[in-house]
């Protein structure tokens, strides 16, 4: 069966687009060097022609779109044909996601007319509101080889993916919950730096996690 576009895949394009549409209509008014990029203070530290802007939309738009149909078309292209089993939670992600990136051209349109990054400021906000969303489907995701806590050891035991991921859940709400506050509590760019910890607290717990329970299965197996 050949895939087929929906009506929610129309609406992500169409989305996608929208800020490229305001880029269009802003452009002459904008002046000919823009700030593209920033300091973790969010002051512009770079200018460049406004003309680069399309560039770097472009690629993080491409990236949304990418990542969109990626995650939609799991079920079709898994040689294993387990990514199904997660069809309904792969399309939510797959939304998060390119709604994501699209929050982030507006961003970059904005620091081009301001001349100052202020997603630095709302970015821990927003990323911590998209962890606290993946964290309430990590737990819904089966066995697969493309999407989820991915190590050898959840890889090889369905009961150490299971347990990984109702642990990597609770750690990725919890961890977006915190991001959230100490966004809005603690000035840049001190709050990205806040950020950053708790990203590598919450990756690399549900990685030790699953190691030390894939190998306690093993003792408890050859005892």
């Amino acid at each position: 069966m050949k895939p087929r576009l929906h009506i929610i895949d129309l609406a992500i394009v169409a989305i996608t687009v929208l800020p490229f549409i305001y880029l269009l209509t802003i452009y002459n008014q904008l002046p000919d060097q823009v700030a593209t990029h920033f300091g973790s203070d969010g002051k512009a530290d770079t200018i460049s022609n406004k003309s680069t802007l399309w560039l770097g939309m472009s690629v993080t738009g491409g990236m949304g779109i990418f990542t969109y149909l990626l995650l939609r078309l799991l079920p079709r292209i898994d040689p294993k044909k387990t990514a199904k089993y997660s069809a309904g939670v792969f399309n939510k992600i797959a939304i998060a996601v390119a709604l994501l990136l699209v929050c982030i051209n507006f961003f970059i349109i904005n620091a081009a007319q301001t001349g100052e990054f202020k997603f630095i400021k709302t970015m821990p906000v927003l990323l911590g509101v998209f962890f606290i969303f993946m964290g309430n489907l990590l737990h819904s995701i089966k066995p697969n080889y493309f999407a989820g806590i991915r190590t050898p050891w959840t890889l090889e035991s369905e009961e150490t993916w299971r347990k990984t991921h109702q642990l990597g859940g609770k750690i990725w709400f919890a961890g977006g919950f915190i991001i959230v506050i100490t966004g809005l509590a603690i000035p840049s760019p001190i709050n990205t730096y806040v950020m950053v910890g708790l990203l590598f607290i919450m990756a690399i717990i549900p990685i030790v996690y699953s190691y030390v329970y894939y190998q306690s299965i093993q003792k408890n197996e050859n005892s």
